[in-house]
């Protein structure tokens, strides 16, 4: 059933209206928001969906508002997504990394967010603990309960659809490490790549871990020869991951990646990188010299924040119009930025 644009106007005014009265402490482009959800969730009644399609997106609205309600208390702690197989046994080496990689994060003050499986999702629970872990577990018919570590705990959430829980594993993480795995592993590797590589997910540092010393070089014999070499990729890409040499190394390049990198975003046009220690004048010219290829207009400049941003006013910033692309070339600026004494 198509509606007029008189009545789409009208069903979007008393959506404001009745977000208001419901929400008036609340801030006015919150409720704006809110009042556009409200808005898309009515039209669909008048696009022809079916049960089945206005079921599906009420079940992922209501799964990623119970993401939010539990990963916003503990906004300000930094946490590392760990990918890998349910499958790897307690005995294995892999299984023995994933723990001591987790619990090497956790002595840095960070949370894990695993899958809350078995194998190497209950390995990344073990290491730092229960306390300092969330579980985001998937309903499939032959894996129904999460592993006896996360089971029973507030920051266990349950998904039904793989889209919101991929969703939030990305959302919250300042860091990803990946050890060996099947199809599930693989797909969720390579969706973080696809996402930072198009910009389309924060920067973050990928590592890529194991105990047994040939899945990754492997994988990555495969990248080079199959991928980067027939130009499906560039050689810039492969600066997105790093495989660690064991969990104390990808403890180290996670850490380094955040040594003096803060965290970014854009404001309008422009790319603001927060710094945790300053950069020099002679810095910044440096890396204008090394990589005028990122920026689309003008030069990279030492700056306060910009008028917009509303949190970590008191960092540092380095400012230029970005040219929205390559990605990879972005993290080389970052690990260039971090290894300036």
């Amino acid at each position: 059933m198509s509606m007029k644009p008189g009545n789409i106007e009208q069903i979007r005014q008393e959506m404001e209206t009745m977000v208001e009265r419901l929400a008036p402490e609340s801030p006015s482009d919150q409720r704006s928001y809110v009042a556009d959800v409200l808005r898309s969730a009515v039209m669909l009644l008048h696009d022809g969906c079916d049960s089945g399609q206005i079921k599906l997106m009420s079940k992922a609205v209501k799964e990623m508002r119970r993401s939010w309600q539990v990963f916003n208390h503990y906004r300000g702690v930094s946490k590392v997504t760990i990918y890998g197989s349910a499958r790897t046994p307690e005995d294995h080496p892999d299984y023995a990394a994933a723990r001591d990689f987790g619990r090497l994060m956790a002595d840095e003050g960070w949370m894990a967010i695993t899958g809350a499986g078995d194998g190497i999702m209950k390995a990344g629970h073990e290491g730092p603990s229960r306390e300092a872990s969330f579980g985001l577990r998937i309903r499939l018919p032959f894996e129904t309960t999460a592993n006896d570590v996360i089971e029973g705990d507030p920051k266990l959430v349950s998904f039904q659809y793989f889209f919101t829980r991929k969703l939030m594993f990305m959302a919250h993480a300042e860091a990803v490490a990946v050890f060996p795995g099947g199809f599930g592993t693989m797909d969720e590797l390579f969706e973080a790549l696809t996402l930072i590589q198009t910009g389309k997910s924060n920067l973050v540092p990928i590592v890529l871990v194991e105990g047994t010393k040939t899945y990754w070089s492997t994988w990555q014999s495969f990248i080079t020869e199959e991928l980067e070499a027939k130009g499906f990729i560039s050689g810039m890409d492969q600066s997105l991951v790093h495989i660690a040499k064991d969990p104390l190394d990808a403890r180290d390049h996670i850490m380094q990646f955040y040594r003096r990198f803060h965290s970014s975003r854009y404001v309008g046009p422009k790319y603001v990188i927060r710094l945790s220690l300053p950069l020099t004048d002679s810095d910044v010219e440096l890396l204008n010299d090394e990589f005028a290829d990122v920026v689309d207009g003008g030069r990279m400049e030492l700056s306060g924040p910009l008028r917009g941003e509303t949190d970590h006013l008191e960092l540092p910033r380095l400012v230029f119009v970005h040219t929205r692309r390559d990605w990879g070339r972005m993290r080389q600026l970052l690990d260039r930025i971090n290894g300036l004494p």
